[in-house]
């Protein structure tokens, strides 16, 4: 299972370690895309296996070309995927697009999602743990009734 967080530098092509203990989770070839909902300093890189992957490719197959929202989100994962290859180092290359648009420059956040990870701007990663930090008790108490209602 992929869990904890990882924060690791980004060298100077663009390549960021990937912790020994997510390597058999992710396989030796990782999808890093682009998330789908970020905006401004929340965005990030998604990571991860093949299988999970192709999971994907295959809910969107059953999509109708009609489904507008769906057939957006497609275009934003599918024209931003890279498969990368681990190295003998344990690191994959993070593609320039991919970097710029989560502001990965230096430092990077690896958070693990369970089936997949998420590369984040270290100093992005830290203001959103700080505006979640300074989320209201209203706003906490909504969202975990809204994940008892997905049964979490």
């Amino acid at each position: 299972m992929l869990m904890n967080s990882f924060a690791h530098s980004v060298d100077a092509k663009g390549r960021v370690f990937i912790p020994a203990k997510w390597r058999d989770d992710l396989g030796d070839t990782i999808i890093i895309t682009r998330d789908m909902m970020g905006k401004g300093d929340s965005r990030c890189l998604y990571g991860m296996p093949l299988s999970l992957w192709n999971e994907i490719v295959e809910r969107f197959r059953k999509t109708p070309v009609t489904d507008v929202r769906a057939q957006n989100a497609m275009r934003m994962m599918f024209a931003n995927a890279s498969d990368c290859e681990l190295d003998k180092q344990g690191r994959i290359l993070l593609p320039a697009q991919l970097r710029e648009y989560a502001g990965i420059e230096g430092d990077a956040m690896l958070i693990g999602m369970a089936n997949r990870i998420e590369i984040w701007s270290a100093e992005q990663w830290q203001k959103c743990c700080l505006e979640s930090e300074s989320a209201s008790d209203e706003f906490k108490a909504e969202t975990m009734a809204y994940l008892a209602g997905l049964g979490i």
